[in-house]
């Protein structure tokens, strides 16, 4: 994905203000006096109730018929030729206000709770005329809280503690503002995240990281987080005086409707939060920093009834582009440059409630402005994930990740704790950083040579399983869920060195089989223990635990299918099963949402089992052309009798002998695939000459061909083929797989390479040791062509 967008954009908009000028003045002042025309219809409602409720309920419900009416402004001062001191006229509304509004407030609730001369519904409509009033805090109380003088930020900060919001004068100033269109803002709505999700996160993140803001501050000053110079203690302070006032008259049930009346506020501000920067993202610079933010970061309006009646709020872009300046000075911008909402702040709030409808309208526009000013960015998809909410300090791997492997982003979207593995020391030290050898070739392979030796010799399968005893569990239940969570941890790490070059797939897959045995290992011992607990000591039998295809020859892949069998053999016929069912069940929850395994459906012929009696003449076939599972079948788990193991490996070599002599089957084996007639990359599987024809050719030459050792108990095509000198199919299997290897990374089953960006491609090919994409295509289709030949020559001699 492409980054170096406007490295060099300026801070501001050339076009800003370039509409009609205004001077300081009374007269250009006077349409702002228009909010505190509220104040005497509140008093006269408050007073005589009835009909007097009706004047403030119209006042404040015709601004979205009154910006229609009026249409838009287009006008600017001059905020370089204007100085602060020459807006007093434009000043004393906002202060005006800040002062009229408390006890204009305090008087509502004494009317209310304390006169008590309303009946019912006059109270109820009063409470709503206040509360819509009210929401006008976070208009002044913004406003004043950007003011330089210490005085006007302490008024704002005691009008937000009335809708029990105080600490937004923080979270504000030094967090929305420095990191807004970032994933580190929660204020920030990413494209694709409906209202219902945004309120709650941003509400708990506004309190959190105002504090912890706060004690990062007097830390710096070595302060403890209880020293006076904390504005907690003035936000507390202010939101007790409301509270002990409302308690004061009106008791507890008082304090609880203050408190909701408050979160309604809170609510309708959010909301206008919300659609203010909704999908519009700074992008990451190649330096890793993040860009300048620009007027292009945030929606704005420039209606003129609304201008009048809440400060300029609509020029928000303006606002956070230059975050000093005092409403009149805010600018409205050209429409290329800064997004305007398709509607008034009233048509917005209309939808902001219904995601489909929001999505529906917002998200073409968002895509058009993408589009607009980063052409050369073709994928947003890692600016708008969870993941880069859940963990922004990852966001350069996350747009490593989104642009080279979707199968991997999906897993990070879902669980977004997999890139604190990219932090642990067993992964930092291995990928080691850019810039400590002399050229990025040596590098390269310092970073591949300790990644090999650690992932395919140090952690062995007995390392792993004795990392999992570490892991504290109860019973099969939970030691299935722990051992999976671990595998994913791991299985992300393997996953995150191919996509860095670290690993080639067949490596990894080296690594990945070794994950597979001792985590199923791990379970399975998981579940001995618990039918031990209640049938007692396993005796006069056993069981053993039969790895089958890709998982038997060690060549494990991201999404492999468990194919196992379970072999008993004793007396106890019926406790055998029960165990083998238990070891199915822990197996069912250990490949549920398993980066490593598919999952393990209910009554999959995948996982069976039989008696060790019944095991002759049983053909088990798993794989597309009925080829037998097994001739690949490892055990690796016995429990019980110790020589059930080597009772099943005498078995399958008397059954391989059978199926060695049986025409029938190997005239069946012999018939090509029905597969595609030509190979690509995202056919390589099934086509005439793919990894399904190999194999099965592999597996024909391994029942029939002389001087094979059978005793091998999973012998990969690579070696059936390298002892008959078949060198062609030798190197098509070792292709097969480590594309197989490499696809199970980027994507789930039926994923289509060719319609992948241009990251995926790369990726794909060079783990596969071609130059680019079409080079790999080119490739896979000669492989096939050339692989399909030598199979017809191979096999009407088998």
């Amino acid at each position: 994905m492409p980054q170096d967008a406007l490295a060099g954009a300026d801070t501001g908009s050339k076009n800003a203000g370039m509409g009609p000028r205004l001077e300081p003045s009374i007269l250009n002042a006077v349409p702002h006096y228009l909010p505190l025309g509220i104040f005497p219809l509140i008093f006269l409602a408050a007073i005589h109730g009835g009909w007097w409720l009706l004047p403030p309920l119209v006042f404040m419900s015709v601004v979205g018929s009154l910006d229609r009416a009026l249409g838009v402004d287009g006008r600017n001062m001059d905020p370089v030729k204007t100085p602060e001191r020459r807006l007093i006229w434009h000043n004393l509304p906002v202060w005006t206000w800040a002062l009229l509004w408390p006890p204009t407030l305090i008087f509502g609730m004494w009317q209310i709770l304390v006169v008590n001369q309303f009946a019912v519904w006059e109270a109820a409509l009063l409470v709503i005329i206040l509360t819509m009033e009210a929401q006008a805090i976070f208009v002044v109380g913004h406003e004043l809280i950007h003011r330089r003088t210490t005085w006007e930020r302490r008024i704002g900060e005691f009008l937000l503690a009335c809708a029990s919001y105080p600490q937004y004068a923080t979270e504000h100033v030094y967090i929305h503002h420095a990191l807004v269109g970032t994933p580190y803002d929660a204020g920030s709505a990413p494209k694709g995240e409906s209202f219902w999700r945004y309120f709650p996160k941003e509400v708990v993140c506004n309190l959190t990281n105002s504090w912890k803001v706060v004690s990062e501050r007097l830390a710096r000053r070595r302060l403890p987080v209880w020293h006076h110079s904390n504005p907690f203690w003035r936000y507390g302070i202010g939101v007790a005086f409301w509270y002990g006032l409302v308690f004061w008259m009106g008791g507890i049930w008082a304090v609880l409707v203050f408190v909701f009346l408050g979160l309604c506020c809170v609510f309708s501000m959010k909301i206008s939060n919300y659609f203010q920067h909704y999908g519009l993202r700074r992008v990451r610079l190649p330096n890793g920093r993040w860009e300048k933010v620009l007027p292009r970061h945030s929606w704005s309006a420039d209606w003129k009834f609304s201008n009048w009646m809440f400060f300029n709020m609509q020029r928000h872009a303006d606002h956070h582009a230059t975050a000093s300046r005092h409403y009149p000075l805010l600018q409205s911008h050209d429409p290329d440059e800064s997004p305007e909402l398709p509607g008034t702040y009233a048509d917005m709030m209309n939808i902001v409630l219904r995601p489909k409808r929001w999505f529906e309208k917002m998200d073409p526009l968002v895509d058009q402005w993408r589009k607009q000013l980063y052409p050369e960015i073709d994928d947003w998809s890692a600016y708008d994930s969870p993941a880069a909410a859940a963990r922004p300090d990852a966001f350069d791997a996350i747009i490593e990740i989104f642009g080279a492997a979707p199968r991997l982003a999906r897993w990070i979207e879902r669980n977004a704790d997999l890139l604190d593995n990219l932090q642990d020391r067993e992964f930092t030290e291995l990928d080691l950083p850019k810039g400590f050898g002399p050229d990025a070739e040596f590098e390269s392979l310092a970073r591949r040579g300790l990644t090999r030796v650690y992932w395919t010799h140090e952690m062995d399968v007995q390392e792993m399983k004795g990392l999992i005893a570490e892991l504290p569990t109860a019973d099969a239940r939970e030691s299935a869920e722990i051992v999976r969570n671990w595998s994913n941890d791991k299985a992300f790490q393997i996953g995150m060195h191919v996509v860095r070059g670290n690993l080639l797939p067949a490596e990894a897959s080296v690594a990945l089989s070794n994950l597979a045995e001792a985590s199923i290992s791990t379970v399975l011992s998981a579940a001995v223990e618990d039918h031990v607990d209640w049938c007692g000591p396993i005796s006069n039998g056993g069981v053993a635990a039969i790895f089958l295809g890709d998982l038997a020859s060690r060549e494990a892949h991201p999404g492999v299918a468990v194919s196992m069998l379970f072999v008993h053999d004793g007396d106890r016929v019926g406790d055998n099963e029960r165990l083998c069912r238990q070891f199915r069940a822990a197996l069912a929850d250990l490949a549920r949402d398993n980066l490593l395994f598919s999952p393990v459906p209910r009554r999959s012929k995948a996982v069976r089992a039989l008696p060790l009696s019944g095991l002759t003449g049983q053909v088990v076939a798993t794989d597309p052309g009925q080829v037998p599972a097994l001739t690949r079948a490892r055990c690796f788990f016995e429990c019980g009798d110790r020589e059930i193991g080597r009772r099943f490996h005498e078995a399958r070599c008397a059954i391989l002998e059978e199926f060695g002599d049986d025409d029938a089957l190997l005239s069946k084996l012999r018939k090509p695939p029905n597969g595609p007639a030509e190979a690509d990359v995202s056919t390589f599987v099934q086509a005439r000459g793919g990894l399904d024809d190999v194999e099965r050719a592999a597996r024909v030459l391994q029942l029939t061909e002389t001087g094979l050792d059978l005793d091998d108990p999973a012998p990969t095509a690579t070696a059936v083929f390298d002892a008959v000198g078949a060198e062609d199919l030798e190197k098509a299997a070792a292709m097969w797989r480590t594309l197989q290897g490499v696809a199970g990374l980027v994507g789930e089953s039926g994923f289509d390479v060719h319609e992948a960006g241009e990251g995926v491609k790369s990726l794909v090919a060079s783990a596969c040791g071609q130059e680019d994409f079409a080079a790999l295509n080119a490739a896979v289709v000669e492989t096939a062509r050339r692989s399909a030949e030598e199979i017809d020559r191979l096999l009407p001699r088998a």
